[in-house]
C-alpha cells in the first residue's frame, strides 16, 4: 500500500440531525490527479475539511503518507498544501509580503517568485492584494498551497472565477507538477477541467458515494456520451438535463 498517499475509511460527519457525510471511503494514489465532484451542498468542502481536521468528524479515519491524521497531524501539515473556496488573504498586505510570510512557515520551500511568474502575478509582487481582480485572487490561493513544496495538495473548487485562458494555464502547471511527483485532490463543477487533469473520479451526492472510476470508465458505466451527462446520470438529474 505504499503508493497510496490518502487512505479514508467510513467517514462520517453528523451536524445534530442532519448526516452530512455517511460513511465514505476513498484512497488517492501517489502521483495522481484525484476529482471529487458532486452537486452544491453533497459534502465535498466538508469531506475535505474533515480530512484536514478542521472539522471534526463522528466516526472514520483518515490516513495521509501513512500517518494517523488524529496523531500524526503537524507532521503530515509540513507535507501538504490547502486551498479552500473562500481566500483568506488581508487586505493590507502586498502579494510578495504574503508570500514571504508564507514561505517563512516552512523549511523548505519553492523559488515562489519563479512560481509566481509562472502563475501570471510576477508583475504583482509590489501589489496589494486588494487591488487584485478576482480571477487573480483565485491563482494566488492556488499558488499558496503550493509554496512549500507538499506531496499533497488540496484544491476546492479550483479555477472559479478564472477566463478560460488562465484555466488552462493553471492546468498546464498542475499536469506539469503532477510530472514531477505531486499529488492532487481537487474538486470541481467543470466537467472540461475534470476530464484533462483527472486520473480518478469520485461522485457524491447527499454525503454518499456513487461511482467512482476514471472519467472514461465512468462515461461508458452510466451508457452516456460525455463526462457531464454522466455526471447528471449519476446524481439523479438526467430527466431534467434531457428536458432542455
Amino acid at each position: 500500500m505504499d503508493n497510496i498517499i490518502l487512505s479514508v475509511n467510513g467517514l462520517t460527519k453528523n451536524y445534530k440531525n442532519i448526516c452530512a457525510i455517511k460513511n465514505l471511503t476513498l484512497s488517492v494514489e501517489r502521483g495522481k490527479i484525484f476529482g471529487l465532484l458532486g452537486p452544491n451542498g453533497a459534502g465535498k468542502s466538508t469531506t475535505i475539511e474533515c480530512i484536514l481536521r478542521t472539522k471534526k468528524y463522528n466516526k472514520g479515519s483518515v490516513e495521509i503518507l501513512g500517518m494517523n491524521m488524529e496523531e500524526s497531524k503537524k507532521e503530515i501539515c509540513k507535507e501538504i498544501g490547502v486551498q479552500f473556496q473562500a481566500d483568506f488573504f488581508p487586505d493590507r498586505i502586498k502579494v510578495g509580503e504574503m508570500c514571504e510570510m508564507m514561505a517563512s512557515l516552512y523549511k523548505e520551500t519553492v523559488n515562489w517568485k519563479s512560481l509566481l511568474g509562472k502563475f501570471g502575478l510576477g508583475d504583482k509582487i509590489k501589489q496589494d492584494i486588494s487591488k487584485l481582480s478576482g480571477g487573480e485572487r483565485q491563482k494566488l490561493s492556488v499558488f499558496i498551497a503550493l509554496i512549500n513544496q507538499p506531496k499533497l495538495v488540496f484544491l476546492d473548487e479550483l479555477t472559479t472565477g478564472l477566463d478560460p485562458r488562465a484555466r488552462r494555464e493553471v492546468w498546464r502547471l498542475l499536469k506539469n507538477l503532477q510530472k514531477e511527483g505531486l499529488t492532487i485532490f481537487l474538486t470541481s463543477h467543470y466537467m472540461d477541467e475534470v476530464e484533462a487533469l483527472c486520473d480518478e473520479v469520485l461522485i457524491i451526492n447527499n454525503g454518499q458515494s456513487v461511482i467512482v472510476g476514471t472519467p472514461d470508465g465512468i462515461v461508458e458505466k452510466s451508457g452516456m456520451t460525455n463526462l457531464e451527462e454522466a455526471y447528471l446520470y449519476y446524481i439523479g438529474e438526467e430527466n431534467e438535463y434531457e428536458s432542455i
